[in-house]
């Protein structure tokens, strides 16, 4: 493709984010099934049905446009995929895989914010109000699961993840003092 003038590259980059989604549709039940946390499960689940609904708004602005969604690779999202692949693989303790699956899915809806934030403007500027609104709700979307994964990240799973390591270092002998004394308060 090539690429003369804005609305070639908003073609192109919806045609990245339209594989993106796609990528995701694939990953985010393996992420699903490997979360050891009941609310992480959910949050992984819910987004899955909220990335249905995301491709089903990038159809309807192809169709609009009159172009086809596909052709084009995302390699950034299949690079992220591939590094969230490699997390399953290692050998960690259940709430520190979880920490780790919050960081990796963090990864990609940053990008994906990048993505949709730039297309969003785009079609402002070519006069694609209704895609405009679209992509607005698809971005404000990925902005609430970022927003629901850092809530998770740092109301327990982090906090999980770092007791795990507490418990391995009294089991390895070693009774790690983190320097926190309760003190009693003085009047």
């Amino acid at each position: 493709m090539s690429l003369d003038s804005l609305h070639d590259l908003y073609v192109d980059e919806l045609k990245d984010l339209y594989n993106a989604e796609n990528q995701l549709l694939k990953a985010l039940p393996r992420m699903a099934k490997a979360a050891a946390h009941p609310e992480l499960k959910a949050a992984f689940t819910e987004h899955l049905e909220v990335t249905r609904g995301q491709v089903e708004r990038l159809d309807r602005i192809f169709k609009e446009l009159g172009e086809k969604p596909t052709g084009k690779k995302c390699k950034a999202m299949e690079g992220l995929i591939e590094e969230g692949k490699d997390l399953l693989e290692e050998e960690a303790a259940p709430s520190v895989l979880d920490a780790a699956l919050i960081a990796a899915a963090q990864r990609v809806e940053h990008y994906e914010m990048a993505g949709y934030g730039c297309v969003r403007t785009f079609a402002r500027l070519l006069g694609y109000t209704d895609a405009e609104q679209l992509l607005q709700e698809t971005l404000d979307e990925e902005g609430e699961a970022d927003h629901k994964l850092t809530e998770l990240a740092e109301s327990v799973i982090n906090l999980d993840a770092e007791n795990e390591d507490d418990d391995e270092e009294k089991v390895a002998g070693k009774g790690k003092a983190k320097g926190r004394k309760l003190t009693a308060s003085r009047r």
